[in-house]
């Protein structure tokens, strides 16, 4: 079968997606392979010819080729279209559309609902591309979000302490996404009444020393210890 444009695609370790070197926008909770797939699938249903395209995937160290096909499926490059049908384009883009319906219902509040949805989507994802995927991590940083909004701190703490790791390795020391859930797990745990608090404690402390140097997170352990004193008081 005749192929329309060569598309060169690369994604980077800490997730950023550019096709033919330009940069695209790549959601919060949604993998970058799906933003490839949706944005080849209009350019593939337009010339009515699939998509060629090279993939360059440092998170996995990984290239391949693969065709993205004008009804939205994809299959190896060189593989004709027999044998079990690829995942159709609509429900590769239910991931994009649930995820917008989860974030407008965290906005207005109706935290019932977000956080329905965004259970749902962090367990597909874990299912379909694994526990530490980097769209899967993307979901579970959205659903821990939702659990601080809506007080249910100990959630948010636990999660982020376990995000925080996740991320460290992933993507090795000194990365803003790993910083920024070790400084949300620490503000989470301080609004944890004292007996939801003390228990979490450990597994807290023991984070903030291996994602970081110590001297990094001295103040954040600072406030931990003296909180844990007061509690004990």
């Amino acid at each position: 079968m005749n192929t329309s444009t060569r598309y060169q695609v690369h994604i980077s370790r800490d997730g950023q997606l550019h096709i033919n070197n330009e940069p695209q926008v790549v959601p919060d909770g949604v993998d970058p392979s799906q933003v490839v797939v949706q944005v080849l699938h209009i350019e593939a249903a337009g010339s009515g010819l699939p998509e060629l395209v090279q993939v360059q995937d440092e998170r996995t160290n990984s290239h391949f080729d693969m065709q993205v096909m004008p009804d939205g499926t994809t299959q190896a490059a060189g593989t004709p279209p027999a044998g079990r049908p690829p995942v159709a384009a609509e429900q590769k883009a239910t991931h994009f559309d649930r995820l917008a319906a989860a974030q407008a219902a965290g906005r207005a509040h109706d935290f019932d609902t977000a956080i329905a949805a965004a259970d749902d989507i962090l367990q597909q994802l874990t299912a379909e591309q694994g526990d530490t995927a980097t769209g899967t991590l993307e979901a579970a940083q959205f659903r821990a979000d939702l659990a601080y909004l809506s007080g249910q701190y100990a959630f948010a703490t636990a999660s982020w302490t376990w995000l925080a790791l996740a991320w460290f390795d992933r993507l090795g020391p000194g990365k803003r996404l790993t910083q920024v859930a070790a400084q949300n797990a620490a503000q989470a745990w301080m609004q944890l009444p004292p007996h939801e608090a003390g228990p979490l404690a450990s597994d807290l402390v023991s984070m903030l020393l291996e994602v970081a140097a110590p001297e990094r997170t001295a103040p954040m352990r600072a406030q931990i210890t003296e909180r844990l004193g007061q509690i004990s008081n």
